[in-house]
């Protein structure tokens, strides 16, 4: 088996503790961590890690403490993404970085870390949040006049990717402005589309875009210190992007169990109906499993229940992530040349008819559209709200500066951490960009806030009658 990064390197030099965002070298020689190691331990005592807990993954505002969030989703996919790299390591496949090994403590620290962060920019509300904000945009054409026509897609096509990427090197306080400072091997790895919004194309790795043009010099420097170029995703995301994919197809269907919706006999009698040619013997293991829970005497239904969907979790993972690492093997040569590789499970028959049950079953539940729409209207008058306090301002040249005490109010509910950020950039910026940077101000706000913060505070707001007159303000 050939090695895993032969080409593409973790870090610019050998010493792997030297490749930090804004500086080199460890501060502390009796540090007993490795760089990676640290990385994971800074994201998992990170605010934006921990806000996760109040955002949605299916089932928006759940009272159920047992269906999954984003934040139990995020530990999954870092769970997962590391069975990937640890399967893979089993069946002596080789890390290697610049001709030497490198340690499988390593790489499954960068594979935790990127699973653990990958969701982090999503704003309230999962992806109807992301088109809640594009919406937003799309109906006010006289603020993307404003701004250059290569970037319109930064706004009307919000990316949650994008923003993971602005909140880590960014927007978090730390060494160097560089966010959080961590490694370049770990911030490359975690850009699942490492291309601008102007260079979306159909391949996997760039279908979408994975960063906004307010980092690009980060991303130069990423690119720099690991050898890789725009276009050429990092080899351990797609890793990470097939755990993301298991954790859907497989846990978000049991999250619909966990509510009733659907049940675990129902989903193995699916499968055995419309998954006929996949390989493996999942659907013979879970007959025989299954069977032997109805064989127990006495079982509750209750319990029934909840010993036929822990086989059944644990069969689907275990099978698919065998898919996915069969597949990185097959594709092991594409995935280093950047040369049509496909993603791990895209043409797993498996994967794909149980997200078509999470998405039937889930998604589509009444539940979840009605709580989603309200979400999208709440976060669409919250838009509107927070544009009126950036815009309203006592001078255009200073982006501190209110003209109005509604303006002011709002001004004073956006988080300092963003405005301190929002300000530098705006100082800086060419007028032509100014509004661009205006509009990174408001989009900040509204993806850092989760599920319940928006809800109350819209309808805080709306009680107060804040909101009124402001929805189609420069539409």
């Amino acid at each position: 088996m050939g090695s895993l990064w032969s080409e593409y390197r973790i870090g610019k030099s050998a010493n792997l503790k030297d490749d930090r965002l804004a500086h080199s070298g460890s501060t502390d020689r009796k540090e007993h961590r490795s760089a990676f190691q640290r990385d994971f331990d800074r994201l998992l005592f990170s605010s934006p890690v921990r806000r996760l807990a109040d955002k949605t993954q299916v089932f928006p505002l759940e009272p159920n403490d047992s269906v999954r969030t984003r934040l139990t989703h995020s530990h999954e996919v870092a769970n997962l993404a590391r069975s990937i790299g640890a399967r893979l390591h089993h069946q002596k496949h080789r890390f290697n970085v610049q001709g030497s090994d490198v340690s499988i403590t390593e790489v499954l620290a960068i594979l935790q870390s990127i699973g653990l962060a990958h969701d982090l920019g999503n704003p309230p509300f999962g992806h109807q949040g992301e088109k809640a904000i594009a919406n937003w945009f799309n109906a006010r054409k006289s603020i993307l006049d404003q701004i250059p026509i290569r970037l319109h897609n930064e706004f009307i096509k919000f990316e949650g990717n994008a923003q993971t990427f602005r909140i880590l090197t960014r927007l978090q306080q730390g060494v160097g402005n560089a966010g959080l400072d961590l490694t370049c091997g770990t911030l490359a790895a975690l850009i699942k589309y490492p291309v601008p919004c102007d260079r979306t194309g159909s391949m996997p790795e760039n279908k979408k875009y994975g960063f906004f043009e307010s980092e690009i010099d980060s991303m130069n420097l990423i690119w720099k210190n690991t050898g890789l170029t725009e276009g050429q995703r990092h080899p351990l995301a797609w890793i990470m992007e097939a755990a993301d994919d298991i954790a859907y197809s497989v846990l978000d269907v049991e999250d619909a169990i966990k509510k009733g919706i659907i049940s675990p006999d129902d989903v193995r009698f699916i499968l055995k109906s419309d998954v006929r040619e996949y390989s493996g013997d999942v659907c013979a293991l879970l007959k025989a499993d299954f069977g032997h829970v109805d064989e127990r005497k006495p079982v509750s239904v209750s319990e029934s229940r909840e010993i036929k969907t822990s086989y059944l979790r644990t069969r689907l993972i275990d099978q698919l992530i065998d898919e996915a690492v069969k597949s990185y093997q097959s594709q092991e040569v594409q995935i280093k040349s950047c040369d049509g590789a496909l993603g791990l499970l895209d043409d797993s028959k498996l994967c794909k008819r149980l997200k078509k049950i999470a998405r039937e079953h889930a998604f589509s539940s009444v539940e979840v559209t009605r709580v989603e729409a309200n979400g999208a209207g709440a976060i669409s008058e919250l838009m509107s709200f927070f544009w009126h306090a950036i815009k309203s301002r006592e001078d255009e040249n200073i982006l501190d500066s209110r003209r109005s005490e509604k303006a002011a109010y709002g001004w004073s509910l956006l988080s300092e951490n963003y405005k301190e950020v929002g300000s530098k950039a705006f100082d800086n910026a060419t007028p032509g960009m100014r509004t661009y940077y205006e509009c990174r101000l408001l989009t900040d706000m509204l993806a850092g806030m989760t599920d319940s913060f928006t809800m109350n505070l819209h309808q805080t707001l709306n009680s107060e009658g804040n909101l009124r007159g402001l929805e189609h303000e420069n539409a």
